[in-house]
């Protein structure tokens, strides 16, 4: 029941988020490159509710913008993290032989490496943009999920079920399609609830280390970078804050809402 009341409090919050995101334009009236030299590094006022930086551009809106990149970022990457498990755990545990092998082999070689020495590496090679740190996030994320999904694929092929549609001439693909899938539904929605959470903040880390996105565009993770000067993290708290509690509590609510999936499904 607690676990229950917490998915609900997170899924309302995620759902106040985006709207306010979504409704950026009618709560802003400064783009995130607008410079305000009269006002450089001012605490919150009414014209600038959460102040300005260093550079006298307005945080509330590079706040709102931001987190419509971070959002973008960690949903995107998910979508391709989720797809290349899907694809690769099914055919792995479903055909077996030398495709299992090899995805396996894959697999174990990705995971040997740890995550963020693969990204930052694969960042300074690519360079830091949203499209390349969509794939990268994506592209390195995916083994944990397809491993699980394998294991999963492994005990549901020996199914009677399984075995009755392929006497009935059902071919793989229909078998995978019809019956597979629809098995592995709950284990792809806590995976990909729990993956957005991740990307999320491996956006904003990379972001804050310089590997992410870029400014003058703006990102929660960027915002976040302000903090690495001491003068800003103890006299200019309006510049990093926001971006900071928007992160964790962000990252928080998406986690409650797998909890709450999770102790459902299983």
């Amino acid at each position: 029941m607690y676990t229950k009341k917490l998915g609900y409090l997170g899924a309302g919050i995620l759902l106040f988020i985006f709207i306010l995101l979504i409704l950026a334009p009618f709560f802003v009236k400064y783009s995130i490159y607008d410079l305000d030299p009269v006002a450089v590094a001012s605490s919150p006022t009414l014209d600038h509710v959460f102040g300005t930086d260093e550079l006298g551009r307005d945080v509330f809106a590079r706040f709102l913008y931001g987190g419509k990149v971070s959002l973008l970022v960690g949903l995107m990457a998910t979508l391709v993290q989720i797809s290349i498990a899907v694809l690769l755990g099914v055919s792995s545990g479903y055909f077996g032989g030398i495709i299992d092998y090899v995805i396996s082999r894959i697999i174990d070689i990705i995971m040997c490496f740890p995550f963020f020495i693969m990204a930052l590496s694969v960042t300074v090679i690519a360079g830091p943009s949203i499209f390349n740190l969509i794939l990268i996030l994506g592209t390195l994320s995916w083994p944990g999920l397809a491993r699980i999904i394998r294991s999963k694929v492994l005990s549901l092929k020996n199914e009677e079920f399984i075995q009755s549609s392929k006497i009935s001439g059902f071919s793989h693909w229909q078998i995978i399609y019809y019956h597979i899938l629809p098995n592995l539904f709950s284990t792809i929605l806590v995976g990909t609830i729990f993956a957005i959470a991740y990307n999320i903040l491996s956006e904003s880390s990379l972001s804050f280390l310089g590997m992410g996105i870029r400014v003058p565009e703006s990102s929660w993770g960027n915002m976040l970078a302000a903090a690495q000067s001491m003068r800003i993290l103890k006299y200019y708290w309006w510049m990093w804050v926001p971006a900071g509690l928007a992160i964790v509590i962000t990252v928080i609510s998406v986690n409650w809402i797998g909890e709450m999936i999770k102790k459902d499904e299983y």
